[in-house]
């Protein structure tokens, strides 16, 4: 027990850092939905799906890598930590080298204003500030810069996992996020102020600031990046130009399918935005902006899965040689699905009271952000899916068959693309809510399907099960039945952690007394 208790430990740590961490960012989600139309917060959506596919790409899988073989090479870590960062640095140096000469080409593609295309047939559509085809040239050129420099983060940051350090790791991550914040705000609030007052300096800053681009946004990340990177100066210093070739190939070898794999999910993920702009040409920035911005509701249960995943991954691979690492593992599941799913009944019956967070500058801009609420149900089942699935995920991990995440995530992305295809253009985001959430589901099921097979561990099927599927009872009731009533929502989110409480009070106290 004092195994679970430790994993339990380094989690709350991770957990209260990236909590902060996306609490403070959530916060600018009001903001943004404030100073910018819903075609405005379109943009920020797409290109920051872009961005998160184009992260997993460039680290190339490599922090999972690192830690496999931390494990592996125990007695070497030092050339586990050269190899890892070298691989990442050669496939930004590679991937710089494609995208500056093409960034042209790259703006075209991922302009989704249409506002070009209807030029070329004569048609002039107005645009909102920074939907220009000129911006997206711009704005390809700064998330070039972002993720090369993040991809140079990703290793330093895993080895600080590895070491042991979340208290390093949360303080940095939290300096990036108020650094982005603080420049956020002066862009978006000071200086309009400024300039409606008049105050010194008003006349230069007039020449080149432009209200209402959004570009400010990606101005702000690339700088919050730089400081990241600079604080993580020392874990960078640590690094050695002292390769093993053969170590190396191997960690490309374990990598790619881990990539693919990572790639897959991050398309499960951000795909959906991507392709309602593509595919609803007469309104896709204002139906991106829409759903990425009452998608954020769903933001604390992706923080939960995103912090427990920071704890998980180095723990389960230094425990993977105990004798009951499969009996910890499974005590891990049984808690964790009782946590998201109380989760996910919370964040639904408070839905009235989170909706605020996403309004806009007058009534009627904040009913048009409010149209896209119930796509936040299966968004956050979702989510449950998708928590469940990079838990069951230890068992392709441990035993070297990384192609099975591959193959896994390969279905899921396939899913999550044939089925946007085919419903998008009927059912707009509504269709892109339902997809994510079959396409994790199906995930789920595979990888508990296919690890029982190769790497058995002895969930709790049925009590999973049991709570699973009262979550989505109780979550029906209080949203579609009750029609979002809060203090109904509440009084059965109240009953459902009772009853949790109740029939796990056994397994509680053996925790605290040991």
């Amino acid at each position: 027990m004092s195994t679970a208790k430790k994993f339990a430990g380094q989690t709350a740590v991770y957990g209260v850092s990236t909590i902060a961490s996306r609490v403070l960012t959530f916060f600018l989600t009001p903001l943004y939905t404030w100073a910018f139309p819903t075609a405005a917060y379109g943009i920020i959506t797409t290109m920051y799906s872009y961005v998160s596919m184009t992260n997993a790409l460039l680290s190339f899988g490599m922090e999972s890598t690192f830690f496999r073989y931390l494990n592996k090479h125990a007695d070497n870590k030092q050339r586990v930590y050269n190899n890892a960062f070298a691989s990442v640095f050669a496939v930004t140096i590679i991937f710089l080298l494609c995208t500056i000469p093409m960034a042209g080409h790259i703006a075209n593609f991922v302009d989704v204003s249409h506002a070009q295309k209807m030029a070329a047939k004569g048609i002039q559509v107005a645009t909102v500030t920074g939907t220009a085809h000129a911006d997206y040239l711009k704005y390809v050129y700064l998330l070039i810069s972002i993720v090369i420099i993040d991809a140079w983060c990703a290793i330093p940051f895993a080895k600080i996992r590895a070491d042991g350090r979340p208290a390093r790791y949360g303080l940095i991550k939290l300096a990036s996020v108020l650094i982005f914040i603080v420049i956020n705000v002066t862009f978006i609030l000071v200086i309009p102020f400024w300039l409606r007052h008049d105050f010194f300096g008003s006349g230069w800053i007039a020449t080149w600031y432009i209200k209402g681009w959004v570009g400010y946004i990606f101005i702000a990340e690339l700088i919050s990046s730089i400081v990241t990177l600079l604080l993580l100066m020392p874990e960078l210093m640590k690094i050695r130009f002292d390769f093993d070739k053969e170590m190396l190939w191997s960690m490309y070898a374990y990598s790619w399918p881990v990539l693919i794999a990572n790639l897959s999910y991050l398309v499960n993920e951000n795909m959906d935005k991507v392709l309602l702009g593509k595919l609803l040409p007469s309104n896709s920035l204002s139906d991106v902006g829409i759903y990425g911005a009452c998608a954020k509701i769903s933001l604390f249960l992706s923080i939960f899965v995103n912090a427990f995943r920071l704890g998980a991954e180095p723990f389960f691979f230094n425990h993977a040689k105990n004798k009951n690492a499969g009996q910890t593992y499974a005590r891990i599941m049984d808690y964790f699905v009782i946590a998201v799913c109380v989760i996910f009944i919370a964040l639904i019956a408070n839905i009235e009271i989170l909706k605020y967070f996403v309004h806009g500058a007058n009534a009627k801009q904040t009913a048009l952000y409010w149209t896209g609420l119930p796509v936040v149900p299966p968004l956050v089942f979702g989510y449950v899916s998708l928590g469940i699935y990079m838990n069951l995920s230890v068992w392709y991990k441990l035993s070297d068959q990384t192609k099975y995440g591959l193959y896994i995530s390969g279905i899921g992305a396939i899913l999550t693309i044939v089925l946007n295809v085919i419903f998008i253009p009927k059912y707009s985001y509504m269709a892109s809510a339902w997809v994510s959430l079959i396409a994790y589901t199906v995930m789920m099921v595979l990888s508990y399907v296919w690890g029982q097979k190769n790497y058995p561990i002895p969930y709790q099927l049925k009590k999973n099960l049991a709570y699973i599927v009262s979550s989505i009872i109780v979550v029906y009731l209080s949203f579609y039945v009750f029609n979002r009533n809060i203090y109904i929502g509440d009084a059965l989110l109240l009953v459902y952690v009772s009853f949790a409480f109740y029939f796990e009070r056994e397994n509680l106290r053996a925790i605290f007394k040991s």
